[in-house]
């Protein structure tokens, strides 16, 4: 359910008409020290505006996220480099 809300998120947003290059989304799932793994979901579209606080933010879609992160005992971490990365951090 994280991956589809982050990559619907990412086709809703991260690519509007406006945008000229093609568009793509990656998804990654690899290990992360010894115990945890590390899911990231990353576009390059437009890029998340720096004044949106994904953690205060009143979209279903990324509280959704955020529940689903911490039902997990993740840790969700955002970069607004070249589109967006929205990398979760969990126990294995």
């Amino acid at each position: 359910m994280i991956i589809n809300e982050l990559v619907s998120n990412s086709l809703k947003y991260a690519f509007p008409l406006s945008f000229k290059s093609s568009g793509e989304i990656k998804i990654y799932l690899h290990p992360h020290m010894s115990d945890m793994a590390e899911l990231i979901v990353q576009d390059n579209g437009v890029g998340l505006p720096k004044d949106i606080d994904i953690h205060k933010t009143e979209s279903l879609g990324m509280q959704l996220i955020i529940i689903l992160t911490n039902q997990i005992g993740g840790k969700l971490l955002v970069k607004r480099r070249s589109g967006t990365k929205f990398i979760i951090r969990f126990k294995l």
